[in-house]
């Protein structure tokens, strides 16, 4: 048997993934992902176990990345707390990035989350891409719940707001600003949501 040639996993992974981005799971054939990913057919069923197993492993990987982007945006000092939950809700203006080793998306609508997109398409009836959803959601709630705890040692937001509710609210219009973003709307449009969800954050009453 001949050896298979080695690949970059990781960036298979994140080829993969601009591919589910673009044209959606349903949309993606195998061949797409093999063109995607320069990988053979007969390589990814053996490597992957097929589509769904590349998307598992894509939506893994895109897990991991925001693991660690999410935290290293948001963790600093308390006193720039309230400065970087603002500068996060901007950042989602131009949605989640791709893996550097990938060409930029095509369209804001490639830009949304993988995780939302995925979740929304087939998470009803995948549990395991809903439950890859929900650890991507979590993830970056978790840190934006921590960065508002920051902020409320700082005297900048309420100190009676519940800091995971805070940080569902500010997900939950993060998420929703792909959404708006993917069907067209304009980049101010967008900043102004971000803004606007910026200003609602509770500021503590000065009695």
């Amino acid at each position: 048997m001949a050896r298979p040639r080695s690949f970059d996993r990781d960036h298979v992974l994140h080829a993969a993934e601009r591919q589910f981005r673009t044209s959606g799971y349903n949309g993606t054939s195998v061949d797409d992902i093999s063109a995607a990913t320069g990988l053979g057919r007969g390589s990814l069923y053996a490597a992957f176990d097929g589509k769904h197993g590349v998307l598992l492993q894509a939506m893994a990987s895109y897990f991991a990345r925001l693991g660690q982007f999410a935290p290293k945006a948001l963790a600093g000092p308390d006193e720039s707390a309230l400065e970087r939950l603002h500068q996060y809700l901007l950042r989602a203006v131009h949605g989640v990035p791709l893996a550097a080793d990938v060409p930029p998306a095509p369209d804001r609508a490639a830009a949304a989350c993988f995780a939302a997109k995925m979740a929304l398409e087939i998470g009803a009836s995948d549990a395991e891409v809903e439950r890859l959803a929900n650890d991507c959601f979590s993830v970056v709630a978790t840190a934006v719940a921590e960065c508002v705890r920051a902020a409320q040692r700082n005297g900048d937001i309420d100190p009676d707001a519940d800091p995971d509710d805070l940080a569902y609210l500010l997900l939950t219009v993060i998420r929703g600003i792909d959404v708006v973003g993917a069907v067209g709307h304009s980049p101010a449009r967008l900043t102004s949501i971000a803004e606007s969800a910026f200003a609602l954050l509770p500021r503590p009453h000065h009695h």
